[in-house]
């Protein structure tokens, strides 16, 4: 067997004399407590090469690497191998934005079923917003109060951020020594009371307390300039526009309620205050509009700690697209145009932008709430399951998108008309996003010491979204009906297989998702 000396912990001759093993401590006998996955393709630190894997079923940790597909004779009997040849084996994505809701909305989505769904799609890890739950996670006791709520329901692992809204500021300290990944606030109004948006003082307030803490601070951005033809200070649920350009169920309004100075004012606003806190890491969420993106390039190029992400929806959807009264397409900042997608895939592939993650901002809410009008069918020509027949009306239509656990799918294709990599994906879904949360020392990448968290990637196998692949709560989404290229075979979490789409899915397993309430270091 070929094997790398960098790469692997168990020392063994070519053949070896006895093949890899663990040894149980306790008893001091040789213990078969290992799971093996091999294939011919798999990312290891960045690349695509041959590779088995094996983990450590006690600890969840990857204990040694070869660069050569070994067989199965070459460990123990009985040793669960599976070589999955001629699959990708990923490192599990990391999916750094996405809304739960509970407890408080868990009619939305909740622990049980948002994280079975990002099991489906190769997600091993989901970073939990602050809202939509109810209390939000704006102090220590609403943090505990989600943390109990989360108890034994988990599928993958688990972490949360905290949120910044105005007179929180004494919050964030302690909430950074309970463990959340990050901080979030909101520059225009969230669309749910509980969650206030912040103004320049209470963003000053956030960063002089969270200066020298090891931590994330992260902005909607959008706010209404001085003077525009705007939809009011709601973002989820908007009001009309001042003066209608068009009908309220076509798509073109809406979008030019919520132009992209909405973007560039909030981030410039942000920009001017990062001198408080300079060592801080700032990020953009849910990057929407290009024009930003001057801006951003030149603060870094001045040596701002600042970042953003985009979200699958801005780069698979364009506006040209939504019919009228498809609300399932409203979030904020909106879809918008395909040049503007095309924008984005440009900035996302350039080695020194300023867009370094995609997420799924997964934000659900129950059908009836989107409003949909009978005419807006799914690929069964049904209509979706538990919808009220609406106006279509998308400014009293809840603002979100549906998708995790499509992500990876999504991504792989529409890259494809972009000749992405499959180690693209994992630089933006999974090594960037756990840096970003401060787990690039665990998570994101398949190297020693790693949790054992994988995906297996059939990147050629297709599938219809139906019901079956869309295992959140509630069955809307504008990927509803869509052929999507790559399939997620499997998903193993920290060892355990946790989702087998071959086998029996969940089977009679339980959840073995952690809390990660470790303090960032």
């Amino acid at each position: 067997m070929t094997l790398n000396p960098s790469t692997y912990r168990h020392h063994y001759p070519s053949p070896a004399p006895s093949p890899p093993h663990e040894i149980n401590h306790i008893t001091g006998t040789v213990a078969n407590s290992i799971v093996v996955l091999a294939s011919s393709r798999a990312v290891l630190e960045g690349r695509l090469t041959a590779a088995t894997i094996v983990i450590s079923q006690p600890t969840g940790k990857i204990t040694s690497i070869f660069h050569s597909v070994l067989h199965a004779s070459d460990f123990p009997p009985g040793t669960d191998y599976t070589d999955h040849s001629p699959h990708i084996l990923l490192p599990g994505l990391v999916d750094a934005h996405v809304h739960l809701n509970e407890p408080g909305r868990t009619e939305w989505e909740g622990f049980w079923t948002g994280t079975r769904a990002a099991a489906f799609g190769g997600v091993t890890t989901v970073i939990d917003m602050p809202l939509n739950a109810i209390p939000p996670t704006t102090t220590v006791a609403g943090l505990k109060e989600k943390v109990q709520a989360a108890q034994g329901k988990c599928w993958v692992d688990v972490g949360f951020y905290g949120g910044i809204v105005p007179g929180n500021a004494t919050e964030l300290r302690p909430l950074v020594q309970e463990g959340v990944r990050g901080f979030k606030g909101f520059l225009i109004d969230s669309g749910v009371p509980e969650f206030p948006a912040v103004s320049s003082i209470d963003i000053a307030l956030a960063m002089a307390a969270l200066a020298d803490e090891p931590t994330t601070l992260m902005f909607h951005a959008e706010t209404i300039p001085p003077i525009a033809d705007s939809v009011g200070d709601d973002v989820q649920q908007s009001l009309p526009p001042l003066a209608p350009i068009g009908p309220l169920d076509e798509y073109a309004t809406f979008l030019a309620s919520r132009p992209s100075s909405f973007e560039t004012y909030a981030i410039a606003e942000i920009l001017s205050l990062a001198h408080i806190a300079p060592n801080l890491p700032l990020h953009i969420v849910h990057l929407s509009a290009i024009e930003a993106i001057p801006l951003l390039r030149e603060a870094i190029a001045k040596g701002v700690n600042i970042t953003a992400e985009t979200c699958f929806h801005y780069l698979s959807l364009a506006a040209e697209s939504v019919r009228n009264g498809d609300t399932r397409h409203k979030c904020c900042p909106p879809i918008r145009s395909q040049s503007n997608q095309d924008g984005l895939w440009e900035e996302l592939m350039q080695d020194g932008g300023c867009i370094k993650t995609v997420v799924s901002d997964h934000s659900p809410c129950t059908p009836n709430l989107k409003l949909l009008p009978s005419s807006i069918t799914n690929a069964k020509n049904d209509i979706v399951a538990g919808l009220e027949d609406g106006k279509g009306d998308f400014f009293s239509a809840w603002g979100g998108v549906s998708s995790v656990g499509l992500g990876l799918s999504i991504l792989w294709t529409e890259g494809q008309r972009h000749g992405i990599s499959i180690e693209d994906v994992v630089k933006w879904c999974c090594k960037n996003t756990a840096k970003q949360v401060g787990l690039e020392n665990e998570k994101g990448d398949l190297a020693l010491g790693f949790d054992g968290d994988v995906a297996i990637f059939d990147d050629e196998g297709t599938f219809e979204v139906g019901e079956e692949a869309m295992l959140f709560r509630n069955k809307c989404s504008p990927y509803q009906g869509m052929m999507l290229q790559g399939v997620v075979k499997e998903t193993w979490v920290r060892g355990q297989r946790v989702w087998d789409r071959e086998g029996s899915g969940f089977g009679k397993g339980v959840p073995r998702g952690k809390l990660l309430l470790e303090r960032r270091r």
